[in-house]
Parts: C-alpha cells; sequence; structure tokens
C-alpha cells in the first residue's frame, strides 16, 4: 500500500496525524480499522449471499457485468456459439477495409494530387502576376 513512500516520508505522516489528532491519534486509528474490517464484512456477506441464491462461486471480480455473464449465465459452448459468426462478420469487415484502404492509395498515386496541386498553385501566381509592357520610367 506505501510501497511509494520512503521512511522519511511515513515518518513525516506520523508527526502531522500526531499534531493534527494529538492524544485522540491512537482511538482515531482504531476507528479506521473498525470501519475496514466492517467494510471487509460487507463485502463478504455480499459475495456470499450472492453465491448462495445463484448457486454458484463468486468472487468479487466477477461481479463486473461482463465477467458475471461470461462467467455464470453462459456456458463456454454458448459463449463460442455466440462469438463465432460474430468473428466472422469482424474478420470480412477487416479484409473489406484493408481492400478499400489499397485502393485509395492506388487512386491517390495514380491522381498525384499533391503534385497537381503544386502545379496549379505556380500557375495561379503566374497568373495573378500581370507582365509589364510598358517602360515605368519613361511615363
Amino acid at each position: 500500500m506505501f510501497n511509494n513512500l520512503n521512511g522519511w516520508e511515513i515518518v513525516a505522516l506520523v508527526l502531522v496525524a500526531l499534531l493534527i489528532f494529538g492524544e485522540r491519534l491512537p482511538k482515531v486509528i482504531g476507528d479506521g480499522l473498525r470501519m475496514l474490517r466492517g467494510l471487509r464484512a460487507m463485502a463478504q456477506n455480499a459475495t456470499t449471499d450472492l453465491s448462495r441464491e445463484l448457486g454458484t462461486d463468486i468472487q468479487l471480480q466477477d461481479l463486473h457485468p461482463k465477467a458475471f455473464i461470461r462467467k455464470h449465465l453462459l456456458s463456454e459452448d454458448e459463449e463460442q456459439a455466440i462469438r463465432k459468426p460474430l468473428q466472422g462478420l469482424f474478420d470480412d469487415v477487416k479484409t473489406d477495409l484493408n481492400g478499400v484502404k489499397a485502393d485509395l492509395e492506388d487512386v491517390a498515386s495514380a491522381a498525384d494530387l499533391k503534385s497537381r496541386r503544386d502545379d496549379a498553385a505556380d500557375s495561379a501566381v503566374q497568373v495573378a502576376k500581370p507582365s509589364r509592357t510598358y517602360d515605368a520610367d519613361a511615363t
């Protein structure tokens, strides 16, 4: 829990706690530990009740909805049956996207849009500059 604290930092925290709580520090520590034990007992009772009601062994990590459904409501065969058509669709879409990407790269290289833009910009600059047909010093 305190892996990233060195000894001096822990000593500083204890001194700050002594300054804040003073003589009440042992009572505060005891109340904190009692509260922690109570929270652990509540979590254990909740998992025990769920395990008893569902008839399976449940851990706290299993209470995430996805993990719960995957582990306790679906068998491995049912999970594979659900994944199989979806995996096929995923593979088809992936190959189609790779094909579209290759086609777009071919079109872009054939069109060579960047060099055409540069040529168009150069010609626009040339058109924008009027050529002088008269002598400015003579007028």
